[in-house]
């Protein structure tokens, strides 16, 4: 009898931070579809928090975090994981250096993003970003999409500052939820009146706060990338297709 075909094992470098990295897995659990316990997918997770913050890093001549970038990957690969995904956008950057440093496939939740964008949204021209001042200024999204066809359309600056990267890091510090959530809700406000009918969530702190609901009574649509590339490693890791993410 044909032995059944074993999930590839998925590799989450994360730690970027922790509840992001949580948030990750945890969409991973409730997108498998499984019948059993035993039906859910093997994950090996490296959590490592002393990655030096990536925006002060490409902003603010902060220490590279490509060494402990690479120092975590590798571990995951000698873990046995068969490809990694990573639960932080700006530290996409050093996707191309750091998948030198690796046999195993590193998975592009940025080109993901897009790609789910053109497809869902083929009438859509321009997107909406919230994200980190790193990601912003080295145009990890604005360079992927604008190859897709898609005008990414940033906060302005003192919005960026005030709220964004405010509500960035008090979520990442476990501040009080609130104030982060109203800072999130006002810059969206702000994307909304440039015209964008399409939010993306490119940092993995936004989603813990600000979700659909809070943008009750507006048309935008928030797009979560962490949401796409999760069903994208099930897809690689059970080698089958399933739907895109609602």
């Amino acid at each position: 009898m044909d032995q059944p075909k074993k999930p590839k094992v998925i590799g989450i470098l994360g730690g970027m931070g922790p509840d992001a990295t949580v948030d990750l897995y945890s969409e991973i659990i409730r997108q498998t579809p499984i019948k059993q316990e035993q039906d859910h997918l093997p994950v090996i997770i490296f959590s490592n928090p002393k990655v030096p913050d990536r925006t002060k890093a490409l902003v603010a001549d902060g220490e590279d975090p490509l060494p402990h970038l690479i120092y975590s990957a590798q571990l995951l690969e000698k873990a046995g994981a068969d490809f990694i995904i990573i639960p932080c956008n700006t530290a996409h950057h050093y996707l191309p250096q750091l998948q030198k440093e690796v046999s195993i496939p590193i998975l592009n939740m940025i080109g993901k993003t897009a790609d789910f964008i053109k497809q869902r949204y083929p009438k859509e021209k321009q997107v909406g970003l919230l994200a980190t001042t790193g990601t912003i200024k080295v145009g990890i999204y604005s360079t992927t999409f604008m190859e897709r066809g898609l005008e990414v359309v940033h906060p302005e600056e003192s919005t960026q500052q005030s709220l964004v990267m405010r509500a960035i890091y008090d979520i990442k510090a476990k501040k009080p939820l609130a104030p982060a959530k109203q800072r999130l809700k006002q810059a969206a406000s702000e994307l909304i009146s440039k015209g964008c009918s399409l939010i993306v969530m490119g940092c993995t702190e936004v989603p813990l706060g600000l979700n659909q609901k809070d943008m009750t009574g507006t048309k935008v649509q928030l797009i979560d990338p962490k949401v796409i590339i999760s069903r994208e490693a099930i897809n690689l890791a059970l080698g089958k297709s399933l739907p895109p993410p609602k």
